[in-house]
């Protein structure tokens, strides 16, 4: 099996070791802030690739209702399947949280193709 397929890169957010260097993320925490910043990234947000990203984001200012829920899922999908190669997505699953009518905890459920190793992973996501 080979693990470093899954690559190293910097933390996010960028953080310094006590050696005063850049801290790196390893392998299966690489691809858990890989997924985290398809997420956190608006669509035409980034000037050098302006189709990286997720457009839930476009959603921010849509109802809580159940159209606005099917299209948080399906953009999800659709940018983890264009921008994250190194995993299969087994479920996305929307949990509204309790007393928070407007916070939506977006559930992802993946697969490391490489490790095989199964997580889970939960996205906060705020409408209106």
């Amino acid at each position: 099996m080979d693990i470093d397929f899954l690559g190293v890169g910097w933390t996010l957010p960028v953080q310094l070791q006590e050696e005063h260097q850049i801290a790196t993320a390893k392998y299966e925490q690489a691809v858990r802030q890989s997924i985290w910043a398809i997420l956190s990234t608006a669509r035409g947000e980034r000037v050098m690739r302006p189709d990286f990203g997720c457009r839930i984001h476009d959603q921010v200012f849509a109802p809580n209702t159940a159209g606005t829920v099917g299209q948080i899922i399906s953009d999800v999908e659709s940018a983890l399947l264009d921008w994250e190669p190194r995993i299969d997505v087994l479920a996305i699953e929307p949990v509204e949280a309790p007393g928070q009518p407007n916070l939506l905890q977006i559930s992802i459920n993946y697969r490391v193709r490489t490790t095989n190793n199964a997580f889970n992973l939960v996205y906060p996501f705020y409408l209106q």
